[in-house]
């Protein structure tokens, strides 16, 4: 099983199948996936437009299909460490996407703009350095539990998203592991390979090269909606510099 059908199935647990609550603001809602959400996954505008029947009747591959281009990929989830991957995509499957990748940038002190880079990347490295995986994963936990009690839903749906959070929260550190210590410089260039290692490093970069030149000529792109042209085409840019410098610094070492 990969660490993308792991998290998928934890955050299908808690999803649930078809709700429709008068105070839920996602109204129609299947395996977590809104009605506005899967209108703009199939490219119905405007949204109302998609019959709630369809939400009711979604399946399980179309499902993993949106998850997976509109919020792990978005979350950059395979470049993750194990653990950090299921507290950001949880996080942001409950909240948004860019809510969560600018909660976790602030705690690392990257810009806050939604966007998880080459830039946020070592940002993410560096922090886990100082305060370790397992402390990086309880601050993001405890940031999203702070925005929860801020809504004003908070008295209707708060027991349950605090479970929800705490489950992931144990999840997340269990798959961390005990260590916490601080990695050494060796271990930090090993790391920093193994997120972008090989040719899938350039074509990467390339997609989202090619995506926002798209873009820029009026072309939509599922799970890219989020991010603009000019975004795209720098962080496509940014990450084939970082791994060229990240491989040169080790071939130097």
């Amino acid at each position: 099983m990969t660490r993308f059908d792991y998290c998928l199935t934890q955050v299908l647990r808690h999803e649930g199948g078809y709700v429709d609550h008068p105070r839920d603001p996602g109204g129609a809602t299947n395996f977590g996936i809104t009605r506005k959400t899967l209108a703009g996954w199939r490219h119905i505008n405007p949204w109302f437009k998609l019959k709630k029947s369809e939400v009711r009747t979604l399946k399980k591959p179309e499902v993993a299909a949106i998850y997976r281009a509109l919020y792990w990929d978005r979350c950059r989830g395979a470049l993750l460490a194990n653990g950090l991957d299921h507290a950001l995509f949880d996080y942001a499957v409950n909240s948004g996407p860019s809510r969560a990748i600018r909660h976790l940038q602030g705690l690392v002190g990257a810009k806050t703009d939604g966007v998880l880079g080459a830039l946020t990347l070592k940002a993410i490295q560096r922090k886990t350095n100082a305060i370790g995986i397992r402390g990086l994963i309880n601050a993001l936990c405890d940031r999203r539990l702070g925005f929860l009690r801020r809504l004003s839903t908070y008295s209707t749906f708060g027991r349950g998203w605090r479970n929800r959070v705490e489950e992931v929260r144990r999840l997340a550190l269990s798959a961390a592991g005990t260590s916490n210590h601080k990695t050494n410089s060796n271990n930090n260039r090993r790391i920093s390979m193994n997120f972008l290692t090989g040719y899938k490093t350039y074509i990467v970069a390339i997609v989202m090269l090619l995506v926002g030149i798209g873009q820029m000529l009026g072309v939509t792109i599922p799970g890219f909606d989020g991010q603009t042209s000019g975004q795209l085409i720098i962080e496509s840019l940014a990450v084939l510099f970082l791994r060229r410098g990240i491989k040169n610094e080790i071939m130097g070492a």
